[in-house]
């Protein structure tokens, strides 16, 4: 059986690989849709709290009003730079590859996954006509072969990054 949630965040983000508008510094209203894979327990099978419980804190904390960041990006040494002179700390969300809306999925079902659910199938919708899906079959190929020799995408601010 599955349960579908949706969730949303605000990003900016840049892909500073493209040589078109993408390249810039820009903003999406991201909408995710998680399909989980559930056991029936009775009368019931996973509240759906269980889940806002740990991927609503995951989405507010780590992507809500915050820039996805390529850690290989020029950009990001500005930004630390700007961050030690003022004191500022900026809501930096780190990949370790450039911040496409495919390698956002790929750490979006990182993440989820690891909180414990049988993550299924991940929607994101970057625009409103602009959705990738993304399903565990994406995922496991991702891990043996884009991704095997790195570490994980998704990658902790460094000290100076944390609120």
């Amino acid at each position: 059986m599955l349960i579908e949630k949706e969730y949303k965040f605000y990003a900016a983000h840049r892909n500073e690989e493209l040589r078109d508008k993408c390249s810039n510094i820009h903003g999406h209203r991201y909408g995710l849709k998680c399909s989980f894979e559930v056991e029936r327990n009775g009368s019931i099978s996973t509240l759906f709290g269980e889940f806002d419980e740990k991927v609503e804190p995951l989405i507010k904390q780590r992507y809500d009003h915050g820039m996805l960041l390529n850690i290989h990006d020029p950009l990001l040494q500005s930004l630390n730079d700007h961050m030690e002179r003022t004191g500022e700390n900026l809501k930096l969300k780190l990949m370790n590859g450039p911040t496409s809306v495919e390698n956002l999925a790929f750490m979006l079902f990182t993440e989820i996954t690891e909180l414990g659910f049988r993550l299924v199938r991940l929607d994101v919708r970057e625009t409103d006509s602009s959705v990738v899906t993304y399903t565990i079959a994406d995922w496991n190929h991702d891990r043996e072969t884009v991704f095997r020799d790195q570490s994980p995408c998704s990658i902790e601010p460094i000290p100076s990054q944390l609120s």
